[in-house]
């Protein structure tokens, strides 16, 4: 206890800013300087924090640190992040590593821990030696399709999806429905985002019964992904990112009702229904 600094708060909370709470050793008494060191094989990242008296007189230490290079954070790269806290008196130094004893839990309710990066999909988590000293894990993003947004108009909806892990080499995607599948073109309006033009017109439900649509995004050299949104900190999705219905007439004296939503289990889902049937 007496060489490392206790960690008493430890959570990576919106998926790629690691929030550090601190109690220094008792031996610790005066600080002029203090940085965060992140260390792996040869590569070290510093930058400095805060250290300052509690009400009981011992040296505390409050850190946010975010990681990313993609957002201006610590460029740290996939891999185990050795985590030190570097300390300075006049012309004195010393390092110490931080003891996680127990990990920070998180509370739950409408909102949770984010577990990846809502921006790179990274995946940036606190983890442990065998000692007890904290570190910090990186890992790359999975191959995934992510929702970017979501554009409804009064007779067309848009669809912006970003694709994580794996490049994209003329892609495409394509609307499924049970026995029926209908091929879209994706169009890159800007760096890294493709926007697909939901084609209403092929979706006329072809019975009484209304008709489910998924939506899958082909990268080119890479299995198919099924379009979703998993990239928030939300526990129910599907009631909170609610979307409007519009009623739309695909072709001439046809109408048509759209619904769409996301599925428990986050997979972007239009609904069709004959619109003369739900008036």
């Amino acid at each position: 206890m007496g060489r490392t600094a206790l960690l008493r708060y430890a959570a990576v909370l919106d998926g790629q800013t690691v929030n550090l709470h601190a109690e220094l050793p008792a031996s610790v008494t005066e600080v002029s300087e203090a940085e965060i060191v992140l260390r792996r094989r040869r590569r070290s990242h510093r930058l400095p924090v805060r250290v300052y008296a509690g009400e009981e007189g011992r040296l505390l230490m409050d850190a946010a640190v975010l990681l990313g290079s993609e957002v201006s954070g610590v460029p740290v790269t996939p891999g185990r992040w050795k985590l030190r806290l570097r300390l300075r008196s006049g012309r004195r130094s010393r390092t110490l590593p931080f003891l996680l004893a127990e990990p920070t839990t998180p509370r739950t309710g409408v909102t949770g821990p984010m577990t990846r990066s809502p921006l790179t999909a990274h995946r940036y988590r606190l983890g442990r030696t065998v000692r007890g000293d904290a570190r910090v894990v990186c890992v790359e993003p999975r191959a995934a399709a992510e929702v970017a947004d979501v554009h409804i108009q009064h007779a067309r909806i848009d669809v912006d999806l970003r694709v994580f892990g794996i490049p994209m080499k003329e892609p495409w995607a394509e609307v499924l429905a049970a026995g029926r599948s209908v091929r879209c073109p994706l169009e890159e309006v800007q760096p890294g985002i493709w926007r697909l033009a939901v084609p209403l017109a092929e979706m006329l439900p072809a019975g009484a019964r209304p008709e489910h649509w998924d939506v899958v995004v082909h990268p080119g050299a890479h299995a198919p992904l099924r379009l979703a949104r998993r990239l928030h900190d939300v526990q129910a999705p599907g009631r909170v990112f609610t979307m409007r219905k519009i009623l739309v007439s695909p072709r001439r004296g046809t109408l048509m009702r759209i619904e769409p939503r996301y599925t428990p289990a986050g997979n972007l889902r239009f609904t069709c229904s004959d619109g003369a049937r739900a008036e």
